[in-house]
């Protein structure tokens, strides 16, 4: 074999060992992306359908709320709205309630009488994995893996300067439905009644929910009472507020109603 035929040899070698060298970082980084999408891009594409699955039912349950509250508050004798369930369960649940403690100016006896209303509320809501979103007396809420609830949609507490009033809506009902679609949330309003104290020099409003800490805040932030208690074993939070000398009439509004959901 002459030089000429010696080098040509050695170039072609040289170009084929070349080639797999390429082909061989190609198909590493081919895999390393492969294996990057993999292990970030689902999770994160999982990620954002659960979000989007949330907002919706948050969106879906601004809905409800207004709808209910319309039975409420007189205006309409029953509603229906639909849920969109992703995997989730929606159901009628709970043993939350709501107890108000006032201190009342006794005119005919000239002494501090002490009246009490206490009413089950219990709560529509929504759970998908960790999280759930509730209907609960004419508010609406959301609860993360974290515990931390946010407000979605505000109660329907009212104060002026010498009026407080205070809804009490009693949901009655153990209906269930899970899996994937829509489901038809049916609210039928019963017999409301309108409780009235006038003179009232001291209110103290105890809520035991699930979403204890997002009412502690509501009555906090927006109605102004001071926090006395939170209770995490419980679930409770208690707000107390003094009237006086300038009393207020507490009117207190309790309307039951029977959920269903279909």
């Amino acid at each position: 074999m002459n030089f000429k035929n010696t080098l040509n040899l050695l170039k072609s070698a040289e170009e084929a060992v070349s080639e797999i060298v390429d082909f061989s970082i190609t198909m590493g980084i081919m895999l390393l992306s492969i294996t990057i999408i993999v292990t970030a891009g689902f999770p994160l594409v999982g990620s954002m359908q659960e979000a989007q699955h949330t907002e919706n039912i948050k969106q879906s349950f601004t809905v409800l709320t207004s709808n209910i509250n319309k039975i409420a508050f007189g205006s309409s004798p029953s509603q229906s709205v639909e849920i969109k369930l992703h995997e989730s369960t929606a159901a009628v649940t709970g043993t939350s309630s709501i107890n108000v403690d006032m201190r009342v100016w006794n005119s005919s006896t000239s002494a501090v009488d002490t009246e009490s209303f206490d009413r089950q509320l219990r709560v529509i809501e929504n759970r998908y994995n960790e999280r759930s979103i509730g209907y609960e007396n004419t508010g609406s809420w959301a609860k993360y893996e974290r515990e931390k609830v946010v407000m979605i949609s505000k109660p329907n507490f009212a104060v002026g300067e010498d009026l407080l009033m205070i809804p009490a809506v009693m949901l009655s009902g153990s209906s269930s439905v899970s899996g994937t679609g829509l489901v038809r949330v049916v609210c039928d309003g019963g017999l409301p009644s309108v409780h009235r104290y006038e003179n009232v020099s001291m209110v103290n409003i105890t809520i035991c929910s699930e979403y204890y800490d997002g009412w502690g805040r509501f009555l906090n932030e927006t109605m102004g009472m001071q926090i006395t208690k939170y209770d995490a074993v419980n679930d409770t939070v208690s707000a107390s507020k003094q009237y006086s000398p300038d009393n207020i009439d507490v009117v207190i509004v309790y309307s039951p109603m029977k959920v269903t959901i279909q």
